[in-house]
Parts: C-alpha cells; structure tokens; sequence
C-alpha cells in the first residue's frame, strides 16, 4: 500500500538526499537491479498477470516542474511521493515540440513526421497550409488498438488532440473502448474555458477511476491526458490561497541561467508564478487521489504508472500564456516549439513495484516517446505485427535497471517559428549517444553539443569534433529522405526558413492596414446557423476543430461580455482589426 496524503511536507528520499551511507545505498542499488534483472520473464507481472498500465500524460509541465526535480516554489507532495516509489529517466525525450505529434508518437511509436503531422492539429485550413493531414489515420496501429485486440479495456480520458472537425474519426476508432475527451470531435465537456480549466483534471481523473473500478478484475490500459499545465490558468480562490504570500525570484539559485534570464523579463512574476503553482498543485492533488484509488482497490502492485508531459513548459510570449509561461525548465535551455533540450526533455517517472526499482534515478539512459508502444507490447505479452515498423525500440530492459546505450538515434524535425533568438536552432535534430546534433536540411549550419558536459546547450562543439558532425550528418539527412514528401519540408528546406515566417509583402494602393485578408464576414454568416447576427460559443467552435483554442479565443473577442459575438465582434476579432 502506497501513502498519497494531503499534506505538502515531502518524505523521505533516499536516492534523492537521505541519509543511507552511500557503501549501503550502492550495495542495495546493486542488490536490487541483480533481483530485478534475474526475476522471470518480464511480460508478466505479479501471480501470473497481465500488468494494467496507466499514462498520465500533462500539457506544457517543464522538466523541473515539481518540488522533487528542484522547482523552489510549488508544491507536489503527491508527485514528490510518486518519484520516491518510482525510477526518474532523467535524459526522456518526447518526440516534437508541441501538442499533437508528441501524441501521435506515444500512440504510434513513429515520428510523427511519418503521418505528416507536422505540428498541433488545427483547422482544416491551417492544416493543408502546412501540408498535414486533418487527423491521425485510424487505420494506423497503435498502442492501444494493439492491446485491445489482445484482451485488454482500453480507455482514455481528457485531451486527445489527433484530429477533430467535420469528418474526422472519434477516439474510439483508435481501438479505445472507453472515451471522455476534449479537443477532439465530439467532445464529452463544452463548457467555457474560464470556469472549466480549473476543474478539469478533478473530472479527468474521476472518468479514469470509474474506467479503473469497472476493468478491475480484468487487464486495462488508460490513457489519462490532462489539460493543465496548458493554458489558460484560471485556478479558484481556494487554489490560489496555497500560495498567499509567495515571492518568487528570478534569479533564484534553483533556476538555471536560462530560465533566470527568461523570468528577469516577465511582466508579473508575483503573480504568473502564483497561478502557475496554484494550477499545478491542484493538478498533483487529482494524480494523489488516482493513485489512491489504485491502493484502495489493491491494484497498485500489478499497474505500471508512467508520468510525461507532451513537450516542455510554454513560453510567455504567447498571447494567451503569461501564466502558463512560467513553467520551470531548470537548466535546459528553450522551451515549448523548440528543440533545444527545454522543449523535448520532458517527465520519464515510472513506477512498476517489485519490476522498476523506486527511488531510483537513471540520467544515463537515453529513452524516447517513440519506445512506448514496443515497450508496452513486451511487458504486456503483446505481439508488435512486423509490418509496424516502430522508430523506437523495446527499453523494458532499460526499465528493469539495466544499463546501455540506445541501439537506435532519436531523430527531430521542427518547420516552424519559436519564440526567442536563442531558442530557434536549425530544424534537423539528432541525438546519439552523448551527442546532440542541430542541421539545415541542406547539410549546413551544424550545432555540436555534448549533452552529457554541458546539458544547457550553451557550448556549440562542432568546430571541435568535426568527424562527429560529418558522421551524425549523415544520419541525420538519411533519416529526412526516409519521410513522406512533403510540401512544407520541400519549402523549409529551399528556403532555409520556417515555413510560418511572416511575409511583408508591399503596401497595395488604396488598402489599409489591419484588414484581415480573409473573409470574416462570410465566414460569420455560414456560422450562424439559426441566422440571429450572432454566434454563440456553440456555433463558434461547430468549425473549429482545435477545441481550447477556440474556447481560448471566443472571449478575447467578446468585448462586452454578453456570451454571444456580434458580427462586428467577429470580423474585428474584438477590435484587433479595422471593419
């Protein structure tokens, strides 16, 4: 029986400070990873069971984004709690930079450049623009289609994010028996962001327990995807007050030299830091009653529980983020939509009792995203068909407490803008080994790192270690002719710039500035559907397949807050632009 109490003090963490005498705690770690390494074949768990799995995947939580990994602020007694029981893969990359092809790869174990998807899912529109298709193909196996066919309840529950809008397929296509999801077609909550976010992981979680207490006496596997730490971050009153009094400092000790020069330039650090804190605290607290829940129904020992984010912590810059965009990266360098380490290094905590070793960290290991699914097959007993293909490999080994280095390089692709000169790098990426690789998709431009030396990316090498460059070159653009064409790519690469550049194209005579180039009005008038001169939030989003973006943008433009946009409201965007 796990403890997950209500209290915010931390316990007691050998491998993470305690006070074993380092001759104990090595000859334990040694006599522990023989025991682990020498049990039984690892598809099975305890008493001959199939193991249930449970991934709780969040949205924009940075690597240090917990009180365990060293945030000075917020506090995480359950995750702290949940680390003390679990193995820490410090060096856990996911896939891409943001929301859906870091999805797409967990689900998939390909890189989401295989299926097209570029970046987040968006608008049918915005989708053809940059040369992806409007959802992941449901034709494509995934890790949940691959257990379900082998008797396992599959469920997911909160965001999903592989496609939405008119025609696209619902989570269930996916091989999913169970669905309660947002940002997708038919989502199971519409209401407002506003009041909604701050509840959101309570509603999550209760949907996950009552998937866990009907498949108890049967194997399961559910996804819990969390809305939070994304915005916007509205917390309540009563969430807020955990953090009365906070002070934050951007240059405290615990922050890195990046993440100290970013939150120097925040607008209110008082008070982004505190919704930060008070939203993800609350988001531990609903992790805390899921894993009690597992106790309470004497599940926990026979259920791996595996902790991600979907990329790193978001960036204030952006409109909607001042709040959220205060996420800790610690010492990595970048954040969200970059491919610096801050934007792809994410959460690998993964608790499996009497398999993984607990209060264990292992930042030598190199796993990424792309493992999930073959991982998963091998210690559920589960057959990957050989026409799958996956890009990563079967770490169940790594899981188990062996060490060694990747057999396969994790490979990254990035077309578009991020925020900060310091964090856009050229839009190839690599790792292998301790080396980490930036390049054009020409061949030029390389940026050599040594992660394991310099793990803030702050010292370029290339020039230093010539033969690695060419060598991981090589790999690099042999793995870009691996990829379906694609338009996008075909651009960024004989541009040598992100697809999204903005274009400043002459001033036309006669024309003034500020006028949207698209038709706001027509667009108004086929979203009214009852034909009133007004859209409600309903109408607003029928359209508009990326949910919270939607809900995020509805009222910005609702500028006198009557629940309705006015065409004026509508064609202006709330004012931003001149009727």
């Amino acid at each position: 029986m796990q403890d997950y109490g209500e209290g915010f003090s931390c316990g007691a963490r050998t491998a993470r400070g305690g006070t074993l005498p380092l001759a104990m705690k090595t000859f334990a770690t040694v006599v522990l990873t023989a025991l682990l390494l020498a049990s039984p074949a690892v598809s099975h768990a305890a008493n001959g069971q199939k193991p249930n799995v449970i991934f709780i995947l969040t949205d924009d939580q940075g690597w240090n984004d917990a009180h365990f990994a060293g945030h000075p602020y917020v506090k995480t007694p359950n995750l702290d709690r949940f680390a003390s029981q679990s193995t820490w893969f410090k060096q856990f990359y996911v896939a891409a930079t943001v929301c859906s092809p870091s999805r797409c790869a967990f689900m998939t174990s390909h890189y989401p450049a295989r299926h097209l998807v570029h970046g987040h899912f968006s608008t049918h529109d915005q989708n053809a623009a940059r040369s992806m298709p409007d959802w992941l193909d449901p034709k494509t196996p995934t890790v949940t289609s691959l257990l379900k066919q082998a008797g396992y309840a599959t469920g997911h529950f909160g965001k999903w994010h592989l496609g939405g809008g008119d025609g696209a397929p619902t989570p269930d296509s996916y091989g999913i028996d169970d669905v309660r999801t947002t940002v997708c077609r038919d989502p199971a909550w519409t209401e407002p962001a506003k009041t909604f976010w701050a509840k959101s992981t309570t509603l999550i979680v209760d949907e996950a327990i009552r998937f866990i207490k009907a498949n108890k006496d049967r194997p399961f596997y559910a996804n819990v995807w969390t809305l939070l730490p994304h915005a916007p971050l509205n917390p309540t009153p009563e969430q807020l007050a955990v953090y009365d009094g906070l002070a934050p400092r951007a240059n405290d000790p615990a922050f890195g030299p990046w993440m100290k020069k970013y939150l120097g330039a925040a607008k209110d650090l008082k008070s982004q830091m505190r919704i930060f804190c008070a939203s993800l605290t609350d988001l531990d607290t609903q992790v805390g009653r899921l894993l009690r829940a597992l106790d309470e129904l004497g599940l926990a020992d026979n259920t791996i529980v595996f902790y991600s984010s979907d990329n790193g912590a978001e960036d204030y810059n952006i409109s909607n983020a001042a709040n959220a965009g205060v996420g800790n990266a610690g010492p990595l360098r970048a954040r969200k939509r970059s491919m610096y380490e801050g934007g792809i290094r994410t959460f690998g905590l993964l608790r499996w009792p009497g398999h993984v070793a607990a209060d264990r960290v292992d930042d030598t290991s190199v796993i990424g995203s792309v493992d999930w699914l073959p991982t998963v097959c091998k210690v559920t007993g589960v057959t990957v068909p050989s026409d799958l293909r996956p890009d990563g490999e079967d770490v169940s080994d790594i899981w188990l407490g062996k060490s060694r280095p990747r057999a396969k390089p994790l490979h990254w692709e990035w077309l578009f803008r991020v925020w900060g000169d310091d964090y856009m790098p050229p839009m190839l990426a690599i790792r292998d080994g301790p080396w980490k690789l930036f390049v054009n998709h020409n061949g030029t431009g390389a940026q050599l790192y040594d992660i394991t030396k310099d793990i803030g990316e702050e010292h370029n090498v290339a020039a230093e270690h010539l033969d690695v460059v060419k060598e991981l070159t090589a790999k690099a653009l042999a793995w870009q002719k691996s990829l379906p064409p694609s338009k996008a790519r075909e651009t960024a690469a004989a541009t040598g710039k992100p697809v999204d550049t903005p274009r400043q194209p002459a001033k036309a005579k006669g024309k003034s500035q500020g006028k949207s180039t698209i038709d706001r009005p027509a667009i108004f008038k086929a979203w009214d559907t009852n034909k009133d001169g007004k859209l409600s939030l309903e109408e607003y989003l029928h359209k508009f397949p990326d949910e919270a973006e939607g809900r995020r943008r509805f009222p910005t433009f609702d500028t006198n807050k009557d629940g309705v946009l006015s065409e004026e409201e509508f064609v202006t965007m709330g004012g931003k632009l001149k009727p």
